[in-house]
């Protein structure tokens, strides 16, 4: 399944700032980044569930937020990118 995450670290802290850099290495895991606190994954039921343990356990739910998107007609349908865009589909053959 496709998944949007995007998260909102309060980084006025030095443990904030840790935090976030917490936030997109688990993220990095399982996906990739295509803004800057916003990550596109295609993972599976288990996946996600261990990843979502993972963020909330980095998190601090008083200060940050996270928000996770479930794409349910994939990527490819549920979005219109205008300007850059990063993002590779390593589900298609990669040629070197």
């Amino acid at each position: 399944m496709d998944v949007l995450i995007t998260y909102d670290v309060n980084t006025q802290t030095r443990e904030g700032r840790r935090r976030l850099r917490k936030i997109a290495t688990a993220c990095q895991n399982y996906g990739q980044r295509v803004q800057l606190s916003v990550f596109e994954c295609t993972i599976n039921q288990m996946q996600l569930e261990t990843l979502e343990a993972k963020l909330l356990g980095i998190m601090d739910v008083e200060q940050d937020s996270l928000r996770i998107y479930v794409l349910k007609t994939g990527r490819e349908k549920a979005l219109k990118v205008y300007g850059l865009d990063h993002y590779v589909d390593f589900q298609d053959p990669l040629i070197l």
